[in-house]
């Protein structure tokens, strides 16, 4: 095994254990805030991960450069906590309560600027 098959099967790995950690979190965390959460942040490193490996077997395995995968990593890094966050704003907007131990509301001012 190669250092190259190394670093790709540690890329591997882990953005499989980032998707597995986060449809844990889908299926543990109370409220759809918290499922958010776990959905965007773990599932998106998971998939960037795996990604960033896919791009490099294509560049140092078999030469090719493919800036598409680039791109699809810029992509799922700019949208899926854009599309989180206005999936929990419209929860919020639409009534959804918050897991009755939540410490924190931090929606609710934000939410009174833009009625305003």
């Amino acid at each position: 095994m190669t250092a190259i098959e190394i670093i790709l099967s540690i890329f591997i790995l882990s953005g499989a254990f980032l998707s597995v950690l986060g449809s844990i979190g889908l299926i543990r965390f109370p409220d759809v805030y918290g499922r958010t959460h776990a959905a965007t942040k773990s599932a998106t490193l998971g998939v960037i991960s795996i990604m960033i490996a896919t791009f490099l077997f294509f560049l140092f395995i078999e030469g090719i450069f493919v800036g598409k995968i680039l791109l699809a990593i810029l992509f799922v890094f700019l949208t899926a906590p854009v599309a989180a966050l206005m999936v929990a704003r419209a929860a919020y907007r639409t009534g959804v309560p918050l897991w009755e131990k939540s410490t924190q509301e931090r929606f609710e001012k934000n939410v009174r600027k833009e009625t305003e």
